[in-house]
């Protein structure tokens, strides 16, 4: 396994999905998935999916500026780690944002997020 193609193939697919139809990254959680999103803990598949899907824009193009990743040590995990801007529709000045993902080895050969922290950057 290699940790840097581990984590930039994730990160092209969650962010091009993410801009495309958020409804479609389901299929990247698992019911023991956790996202804190701004500080609030979110669990589960079909509860994340729920979340990211009712935020207040329906349009946004996410643009990484930094992608870090490490192995985890625990069970072939990735630890992930974006940096980067999001520019939503209508607006003039994109919000800088980071998040971490701690990627896991599904049973399908594939990996599944476990642990999502996403959290704008105020200057």
């Amino acid at each position: 396994m290699d940790p840097d193609a581990v984590a930039k193939a994730f990160v092209d697919h969650y962010y091009s999905t993410f801009d495309t139809n958020r409804n479609n990254l389901g299929n990247l959680y698992q019911e023991a998935s956790m996202l804190s999103f701004e500080g609030q803990k979110i669990q589960g598949a079909h509860n994340i999916v729920a979340k990211l899907t009712s935020l207040p824009f329906h349009q946004c193009q996410h643009s990484i500026t930094t992608v870090d990743c490490q192995p985890s040590g625990v069970g072939a995990g990735v630890l992930v780690f974006v940096s980067g801007n999001l520019q939503l529709a209508g607006e003039q000045h994109a919000l800088k944002f980071s998040q971490m993902f701690h990627l896991m080895p599904s049973q399908q050969g594939s990996y599944y997020v476990l642990n999502d922290i996403f959290r704008l950057n105020y200057a």
